[in-house]
């Protein structure tokens, strides 16, 4: 090594903020939270499992009290996991609708352990409920966890109905303060967003609302706090959307697509002057 590159390497000096989290063990805990929920491929231990549960459980009380405090930590994990078998019991329902609404579904197992978008809506919602407990980071740790592994980008705050269904999933966006009710599908590409971002707007709802039944196809862009879709409505593909529609709304860009051979056309001259 020469003594530029060691001068350089001894000038350098870290953020002198400590983050006081481990985050490669609570991305860890992510894993294990979908291993314990749904053991495919894994032979049950009941032993095993209680001591892998024991194990994340301490994850979390050492991490959420670094950040607050060990009472605060205690109190609110207690909570955490007296609500996690009813968060159990809504994803396999999720899951079940994963699998009656895609005919490329062959098997419950194929839903739980290769469609992205049930793995982000399963880590959304063990996220969503330390939210709701004000347990600061974390969530939102978890949440950019799936995000990086599946291309799917959903803020802890938001609240999702029963029987969410994301197909393909890669590209979606649904954020902090947006409302999606029951039976809803959504595909790629789909952006729930705000129409502008200011610091001020912090607590106020900047997400739209979507109602029961809906379906917004790819592409498509709903933005604002006060937009609200309608229940029974389908959003096209591609559409752009500010504004709140009816129940039963059909909202779709017209489109001129026009259609030529290609065989034995002719090129019209190009002159360059």
């Amino acid at each position: 090594m020469n003594s530029r590159l060691q001068e350089i390497l001894s000038q350098f000096k870290p953020y002198p903020i400590r983050i006081p989290v481990n985050k490669y063990k609570l991305e860890n805990t992510v894993e294990a939270f979908f291993s314990l929920m749904f053991p495919v491929g894994e032979e049950f231990d009941r032993v095993s499992s209680l001591k892998k549960l024991d194990d994340v459980a301490h994850v979390l009380l050492d991490n959420v009290a670094a950040l607050t405090s060990p009472e605060f930590a205690e109190n609110v994990i207690t909570l955490f996991f007296e609500r996690l078998p009813a968060v159990l019991e809504q994803l396999l329902d999720d899951a079940n609708t994963y699998l009656q609404s895609d005919p490329a579904a062959k098997s419950l197992e194929e839903v739980l352990i290769t469609y992205p978008g049930f793995f982000a809506l399963s880590v959304h919602r063990i996220a969503h409920e330390l939210h709701k407990l004000d347990i600061p980071v974390i969530p939102r740790l978890f949440s950019e966890y799936a995000h990086a592994k599946v291309g799917i980008d959903i803020h802890p705050g938001a609240k999702i109905g029963k029987n969410f269904f994301m197909d393909h999933g890669t590209g979606i966006v649904i954020g902090e303060t947006t409302e999606i009710g029951d039976n809803v599908k959504i595909y790629q590409g789909v952006t729930l967003g705000a129409m502008y971002l200011e610091k001020k707007l912090s607590d106020v709802k900047r997400h739209p609302t979507v109602e029961n039944n809906v379906i917004i196809y790819s592409g498509a862009t709903i933005l604002g706090g006060e937009t609200v879709i309608g229940h029974h409505s389908v959003i096209g593909g591609g559409a752009w959307l500010t504004r709140s529609v009816i129940p039963y709304s059909l909202v779709y860009n017209k489109v001129d697509v026009k259609v030529r051979t290609v065989k034995d056309f002719e090129e019209p001259l190009d002159f360059v002057i």
